[in-house]
């Protein structure tokens, strides 16, 4: 399993970068209104820190506009995914963008059915949004079962990116369940990192050592 990380703050991309933990970065309007500068500027560097893929979503709405954009997008690193979210007003430009050799990641899915057109269109990543279903009161990780059992029975070769992740349980489960890569807020990664049970073991063996007065090597 690939992990993303989950934002457009640079320091933090820095920081989990330097760690050799993560394998890319999704972005998105609302991460990216977060930061200050140069928003251009921002996604440059972010791409040129993260040797993996960097998801840059589109802004623009009409059609015609959203083509224009995601080429220039694309244009911004070799290692940019622009990210388009599921419309029937988008699927054409979805189909001539993935001709024209970019690529896309279909976000804001939220069914399987969903998830099979953006296949047929042979996106490199779909994103089902587990968080927002729990928001509602639905299991968002019945919709990630099902993708991962659809992408098995028919082999298609678009990757499911697990998104919207709000909890550990959605990354242990999403692992379990072999989704292809899962886009993690910062937190979460430190989160991970601040296991009580490890804190007191080596607080025992270091403890424990100093009782024994001797040296290692």
């Amino acid at each position: 399993m690939k992990i993303f990380l989950d934002t457009a703050n640079l320091e933090e991309i820095k920081k989990w970068a330097d760690r050799g933990v993560i394998d890319g970065v999704t972005t998105n309007p609302t991460l990216l209104s977060k930061e200050k500068g140069d928003y251009k500027d921002l996604l440059i560097k972010i791409c040129e820190v993260v040797k993996g893929d960097v998801s840059i979503e589109v802004v623009e709405k009409d059609p015609e506009m959203v083509f224009k954009q995601a080429l220039e997008i694309s244009r911004i690193s070799s290692n940019v995914v622009v990210k388009i979210p599921f419309s029937e007003k988008y699927l054409k430009v979805i189909s001539s963008l993935v001709k024209e050799g970019v690529r896309i990641n279909a976000t804001l899915i939220f069914s399987l059915l969903q998830a099979l057109l953006m296949a047929k269109l042979n996106v490199l990543y779909i994103s089902p949004f587990l968080g927002r279903w729990d928001d509602i009161d639905v299991d968002g990780l019945k919709l990630l079962e099902q993708l991962v059992v659809l992408k098995t029975k028919y082999n298609f070769q678009s990757k499911i990116l697990a998104a919207s992740i709000r909890n550990l349980m959605h990354w242990h489960y999403a692992t379990l369940l072999g989704v292809d890569v899962i886009t993690l807020p910062p937190r979460l990664l430190d989160q991970v990192m601040s296991h009580p049970l490890t804190t007191q073991g080596i607080e025992k063996f270091e403890i424990d050592w100093e009782k024994s007065q001797k040296k290692l090597v």
